[in-house]
C-alpha cells in the first residue's frame, strides 16, 4: 500500500449568495496516494476548481478537514498553511499567473528565495532548463508566448521538488499542439520526481492519461 500524502474528509464548502447559503462543495472524501496521477473532471460549476482550492489549503472548508503530507491544514492559521504549501506544494493554473516585472528566471526562482532556499537561482537555472527554455532565463513574460510562460509556471511548480503539483486547466489558454506538450512536460516530471500529480481538466484524453478519474457534479465527488 503506497503512502497517502492528501487526504480529505467530508469536505463542505458553503457561500452566501443573494439566494441564500450556497453549497459549492459536499461532503467530499478522497484519498491519494504518494505519486499517484489524479484527474478531476465534471461540468462547469460542478465544484472542481474550489475543491482544488481546498485539497492546497488556498481554501478553508466550511466543515471537514484537509491532511496534506501529515499536516492537518484544517487546523492551522493561514501562516501555517502558506508554510506547508510552501515545503509541499506547487500550483500550475491556466492563466499562468506569472509576475510581469519579473524575467522567467526570476519568477522561477522567487519561490525558493521566499524559503530562503540557499542556491535559488542555481536551481531555477535548472529548471528552466528542463523545460527547455535555459535560452528565455532574461526574457519577461510579455516577451514569451503562452507556451513557454506556461513552462515557466511548470519550471516555478516544479523548482521546489513538491510532494503535490495541482494543476487547474493548464492547457486552457493554449493551443492543442502547445498545451500537448506541456501535458507530455508534465507527466515526464512527474515521473521523475515522483510528484503527485492532481488535476483539473474538461479534456477526456487528458483525465485518461491519469492512473484514476474522480468526477463531480454539484459539488459531490461520484
Amino acid at each position: 500500500m503506497q503512502e497517502c500524502v492528501l487526504k480529505a474528509e467530508h469536505l463542505t464548502k458553503t457561500v452566501d449568495s443573494p439566494a441564500g447559503p450556497l453549497t459549492i462543495v459536499q461532503e467530499a472524501s478522497l484519498e491519494i496516494a504518494r505519486g499517484e496521477t489524479l484527474a478531476v473532471t465534471g461540468p462547469s460549476g460542478a465544484g472542481k476548481s474550489t475543491l482544488l482550492a481546498l485539497l492546497a489549503g488556498l481554501d478553508l472548508p466550511t466543515s471537514g478537514r484537509v491532511v496534506l503530507a501529515g499536516h492537518d491544514l484544517t487546523a492551522l492559521d493561514e501562516d501555517g498553511r502558506a508554510r506547508v504549501r510552501a515545503q509541499h506544494v506547487g500550483f500550475v493554473f491556466q492563466a499562468f499567473h506569472l509576475i510581469p516585472a519579473l524575467t522567467a528566471l526570476e519568477n522561477v526562482s522567487l519561490p525558493l528565495e521566499l524559503a530562503r532556499h540557499s542556491g535559488a537561482r542555481a536551481a531555477a537555472r535548472a529548471a528552466l532548463e528542463h523545460v527547455g527554455l535555459a535560452g528565455r532565463a532574461g526574457h519577461y513574460p510579455r516577451q514569451l508566448s503562452g507556451g513557454e510562460q506556461q513552462r515557466v509556471a511548470l519550471a516555478r511548480a516544479f523548482v521546489g521538488r513538491p510532494a503535490v503539483l495541482f494543476a487547474d486547466e493548464p492547457t486552457g489558454n493554449l493551443d492543442s499542439v502547445t498545451g500537448a506538450n506541456i501535458i507530455a512536460r508534465l507527466f515526464e516530471l512527474n515521473a521523475e520526481a515522483g510528484t503527485t500529480l492532481i488535476l483539473v481538466t474538461h479534456d477526456r484524453e487528458l483525465a485518461e492519461r491519469c492512473g484514476r478519474i474522480v468526477r463531480m457534479e454539484a459539488g459531490r465527488v461520484l
